[in-house]
């Protein structure tokens, strides 16, 4: 954190894992930013938490003050996820909605929260549509915390104005900034500080969405779009072990092909453009590849993966079960199986 932010910037990271040889070409930095993010972001540590049960967003956990050093790592989380940007690698995170508007500066919107409480979208859409005054609302709330009862008021004497058909869009657009911002506004601030540190505001001319894709990439593998930015070395589009080998990414789930994408190029994540624009190691775009591996050892050797080349070396198998079988083991079994 004490490294000056324009030397940041500029600055080209090389990983070397602990125990592991080679040079990085760009597989060990993928995996770098991987692995980093994957441990940050993690609900369990308490700085995030999971937008909604059953969700695999997170959003930051309005508990983690309670976190020594709380606001440092939240401007650190925010300078890691800029650079990555920089350096155009990706992380495994996918924020909510309201996380991307916040790093964009947009303001929050009733939408935001359809997909993090439904039972609270409703009922301010039920505000929206309906007269509001028999609801006898006021611009204040009330919470219940371990017994005690705090009124919380949305604008200066809001317990004493009652809520009308005039002024219901400006209750409805101060409770949604109050359920997405409660308890996190300085941790907020501490991660877009940390963000706009590595990407200045003069260039953050994304939408969200475009936001989301250019931090994690894209969350549902296209199958079609990857076979079609597919090259073959040893093999062709025809040969039996590449019907195979499409026949059971069709067959995987959705989580099975990002494990499958991780195991080969070192990230689970998809590129803006999609699978054209996976990079090499020298920066330029470079599809996957899939190289016969020409082992004597047939069935009895699995994949192997070189991230730094996006490619994977595929034995010669000698049926569809053999293939299935090595290739799921090889992805379920560990994180970085056989990479060079």
């Amino acid at each position: 954190m004490t490294c000056n932010v324009r030397d940041l910037r500029k600055m080209k990271i090389s990983i070397t894992f602990e125990g592991e040889e080679g040079l990085d070409y760009g597989g060990p930095s993928r995996e770098f930013y991987f692995f980093v993010s994957r441990e940050l972001f993690n609900p369990y540590y308490g700085l995030f938490e999971y937008s909604s049960v059953g969700s695999y967003t997170v959003q930051i956990s309005p508990h983690s003050l309670d976190i020594p050093d709380a606001l440092q790592w939240f401007r650190f989380a925010g300078r890691f996820v800029g650079m990555a940007v920089v350096q155009e690698y990706l992380v495994d995170v996918f924020f909510g909605r309201h996380v991307y508007k916040a790093l964009l500066g947009l303001a929050y919107s009733i939408d935001d929260l359809e997909v993090i409480d439904l039972e609270f979208f409703n009922s301010l859409k039920y505000v929206l549509e309906n007269d509001p005054e028999p609801l006898a609302l006021t611009f204040a709330i009330e919470e219940q915390s371990f017994g005690v009862i705090t009124e919380y008021e949305l604008m200066k004497n809001g317990s004493k104005i009652a809520v009308v058909e005039d002024n219901k869009k400006k209750y409805v657009e101060l409770m949604v900034q109050y359920r997405l911002s409660k308890g996190t506004n300085k941790q907020t601030e501490a991660f877009v500080k940390g963000f706009k540190e590595m990407i200045p505001s003069s260039i953050l001319t994304f939408d969200p969405q475009e936001l989301e894709w250019l931090i994690a990439g894209q969350a549902q593998v296209d199958v079609a779009d990857w076979k079609a930015n597919t090259t073959y070395w040893g093999y062709d589009q025809d040969s039996d072990q590449i019907l195979w080998f499409w026949r059971v990414v069709k067959e995987y789930s959705n989580e099975q092909r990002l494990r499958l994408l991780q195991f080969i190029t070192g990230t689970s994540s998809i590129p803006l453009e999609g699978f054209k624009g996976l990079k090499g190691s020298d920066g330029s775009y470079q599809l996957f590849t899939i190289d016969m591996d020409y082992s004597d050892d047939g069935d009895d050797v699995f994949p192997r993966a070189h991230t730094c080349f996006n490619r994977m070396d595929l034995p010669a198998y000698t049926s569809y079960e053999v293939l299935k079988r090595k290739l799921t083991r090889a992805i379920e079994e560990t994180e970085a199986f056989g990479n060079a």
